[in-house]
């Protein structure tokens, strides 16, 4: 817990923000888009003083992330944590539109429509063509590299990646991602816009998928390919909670929407033949090319994915699942699944921190915890290791990796601490 403490407050206290850069201070915001993430980033940012106009194609489209907003400010006066004169300031503070021209004096704009590289080529031009001059601009991607993105830049060096969890209003994290000519004072502004609506930024350099959703998503992975060797789905659900994961990995990627997990997996593979690379097939594939091309089962936005969700009642796992993925003779025990399930994750974190995505021990344990619900009670998927014992550690994932597969393969870095018995 000390460990943990600490490590926040390095955070807090700019352990990544470049020291050459005095305060700043953004006092108009524009975000482009007012779906799931655009008004979320919205209220945040409105309800902590800034003044944000909120775009979207259309001014009914607007005026629905208007509402949206409206309603989370209902449910928190309701709870008494603010104010009716405190929303209506926040409200107030926001100009819902279709029209681009009323971004022209932002100091910050972030871009969060969809996962689509043509369409956020599209909305960076028109943006960055009437912005202020000194502003910057950020993605709020999930996972396509920012340095790609900033190609279509005009100030490459005032381009960054401003990575927001959603729900938005509910979660603390926010991943800061340095493309290649982002220059140290847009770095700053993003940094100090971060603590000003009053979340943890970790800063992280550019890769595929960046730090966060790197990781995360072998977590996801993990659950798919439990599915697909033959064990039941409610045991897999269990041992995700079990371990000391938020939900299960099922009930998550509901959430996430399977057909989002399939366009972004389908452009990393076009992106990565256009630079003569290949994405290797994993058996969490098959999963999801069953559920969204076969069973057209997308998850919860869509009516239903690995769960099905009844108007009035719980959730509860979809019956026919069996029937598309049997359940084998032998499965796993379920302290084998949670294993495996705690592994992957602190396996690729170390990969991460190798290869110098993930720059300090601290924001790896932190983003981890608060950036996709890595157990708190285990302080981070680096403080996992150190617990666990390197050396043993590295011996289990050996152990795993020729069982399993490579994913569990020790990294050189985790090879070489433990011979030295350092820890991270």
């Amino acid at each position: 817990m000390n460990t943990f403490k600490s490590q926040l407050n390095q955070i807090s206290s700019g352990l990544s923000r470049p020291k050459n850069v005095n305060p700043t201070t953004i006092k108009k915001l524009g975000v482009l888009g007012s779906g799931l993430m655009g008004h979320g980033i919205t209220y945040v940012s409105a309800l902590s003083g800034i003044e944000v106009v909120m775009t979207d194609s259309s001014q009914e489209n607007a005026d629905k992330g208007l509402k949206r907003i409206k309603k989370i400010l209902d449910n928190i006066v309701k709870q008494g944590q603010i104010t009716q004169e405190n929303a209506k300031e926040t409200i107030n503070k926001i100009t819902a539109t279709d029209d681009y021209n009323k971004l022209h004096d932002c100091d910050l704009i972030i871009e969060a429509v969809f996962e689509d590289r043509d369409l956020k080529s599209k909305v960076t031009a028109q943006a960055e063509r009437i912005m202020n001059n000194n502003g910057i601009f950020a993605s709020n991607t999930s996972t396509l590299p920012i340095s790609g993105l900033a190609k279509n830049s005009i100030r490459p060096e005032k381009f960054i990646g401003i990575h927001f969890f959603s729900p938005v209003h509910k979660m603390k994290l926010v991943e800061i991602i340095k493309g290649e000519k982002t220059n140290d004072e847009t770095i700053a502004k993003a940094f100090d816009y971060v603590l000003k609506i009053r979340k943890i930024p970790i800063v992280v350099n550019d890769s595929r998928g960046f730090y966060t959703s790197r990781v995360f998503t072998t977590y996801t992975n993990e659950g798919l390919t439990l599915l697909a060797e033959g064990n039941d789905p409610q045991e897999i659900e269990s041992a995700g909670k079990i371990a000391g994961m938020p939900v299960g990995p099922l009930a998550v990627i509901d959430e996430i929407n399977l057909g989002l997990v399939a366009q972004i997996r389908n452009q990393t593979r076009k992106d990565l033949a256009d630079e003569g690379k290949e994405l290797p097939l994993i058996p969490a594939d098959q999963v999801i090319d069953l559920m969204t091309e076969k069973v057209n089962r997308l998850g919860r936005a869509h009516g239903g994915g690995f769960y099905e969700y009844p108007k009035n009642g719980k959730k509860y796992l979809w019956p026919e699942l069996q029937t598309y993925f049997p359940i084998s003779k032998k499965p796993l025990n379920q302290d084998t699944m949670i294993e495996r399930i705690l592994f992957v994750q602190a396996i690729e974190t170390i990969r991460t921190y190798e290869e110098n995505v993930v720059t300090s021990v601290a924001e790896a344990n932190i983003g981890s915890i608060f950036g996709w619900g890595f157990p708190p009670d285990k302080g981070g998927t680096l403080q996992f290791i150190n617990d666990y014992g390197i050396k043993e550690f590295e011996k289990r994932s050996q152990e795993l990796c020729i069982k399993y597969g490579n994913r569990f393969k020790p990294p050189k870095m985790l090879v070489k601490m433990a011979s030295k018995k350092e820890m991270f």
